[in-house]
């Protein structure tokens, strides 16, 4: 069976679905605000003569007619940032505050980090970890061209993070031993890149899947547990697979200190819920606050996002 026959049942319209994952991924960027205003961006888009148009969702996500993004001065001085548009989703659901601590579990290359940096006005603490060496120079890179000083960056297994580089501070320096908010954007099966990635199904395999489920439960139990009570964790992932979705936050609820809570996707983006049910197993109803997003939905590519708050 081809991977994604496997989704039919959960869509009335698969057809619309599969012709959307054989087209192209539109062009996007990111207004980084951190350095410039949407209205500033855009004038000098317009003075470069780079045709875009504004996502129905977000004044500062625009789509390029043509250009990459990286081939304009805004771009280079960094005003802009090319990102999945989907992919601005977690750090909107995360709604991370100037000021706070905050972790991205698996920050490499930085799209969703520097996106949180944004938000943070570039204050508190951000700490980037990714477990690739070779992915944190992309990481560092994109921090320094979007002028963010808030970050610090680990080379850490997730499942395992520690405190201990944080641990000697100075009397000026805030002791990090738990974080507000925390997201999870767990490494998956890829399916939901197929429009950026047509490889990502030829290397698709259940074994696969079956295999980083677990290291999804592990990063997202130890975000938790990182996490101070009434804090915030997102998880989201770029994949369909029930298995890797739902199925972790089933497992999380049951063996962490979390609940899952409902957040709007933004007005102008259609998502569908969570599933309850996936091939004979049952999961707490409580998933069906996650948002599934399909390609078909919003032309964008696949992907799947849940909030959760930290219990006591």
């Amino acid at each position: 069976m081809q991977p994604l026959e496997r989704y039919a049942s959960l869509l009335d319209d698969y057809d619309a679905f599969r012709t959307a994952c054989e087209r192209p991924l539109p062009s996007v960027v990111r207004v980084n605000t951190l350095k410039a205003s949407i209205e500033r961006a855009r004038d000098a888009l317009d003075a470069e003569g780079v045709a875009y148009e504004a996502t129905d969702w977000h004044p500062g996500v625009l789509r390029l007619d043509e250009r990459g993004p990286g081939t304009s001065w805004p771009y280079f001085h960094g005003w802009l940032h090319g990102q999945e548009e989907v992919s601005a989703l977690p750090a909107l659901a995360l709604d991370p505050q100037p000021g706070e601590v905050v972790w991205d579990a698996c920050a490499a290359p930085g799209s969703k980090t520097t996106q949180i940096a944004d938000l943070m006005d570039d204050t508190g603490v951000l700490v980037g970890n990714d477990n690739n060496l070779g992915r944190l120079s992309a990481l560092r890179h994109n921090a320094e061209r979007l002028g963010i000083t808030n970050l610090a960056v680990t080379n850490q297994d997730a499942r395992n993070f520690s405190f201990k580089p944080f641990g000697d501070r100075t009397e000026d320096e805030k002791r990090i031993e738990a974080f507000d908010r925390a997201l999870v954007d767990a490494p998956c099966s890829c399916e939901g890149t197929i429009r950026k990635n047509p490889d990502a199904l030829a290397r698709w395999s259940m074994e696969h899947v079956k295999g980083i489920v677990g290291i999804q439960k592990g990063i997202l139990r130890r975000a938790i547990q990182a996490t101070r009570p009434g804090g915030t964790v997102v998880y989201s992932t770029c994949t369909f697979a029930p298995e890797e979705n739902e199925a972790v936050l089933d497992h999380a609820l049951d063996e962490a200190n979390c609940e899952i809570v409902e957040w709007d996707a933004p007005e102008g983006f259609e998502t569908d819920p969570g599933i309850t049910e996936w091939n004979g197993e049952e999961y707490d109803s409580s998933v069906e606050l996650a948002h599934r997003v399909y390609p078909h939905r919003n032309d964008t590519g696949g992907f799947f996002c849940a909030k959760l708050e930290v219990t006591a």
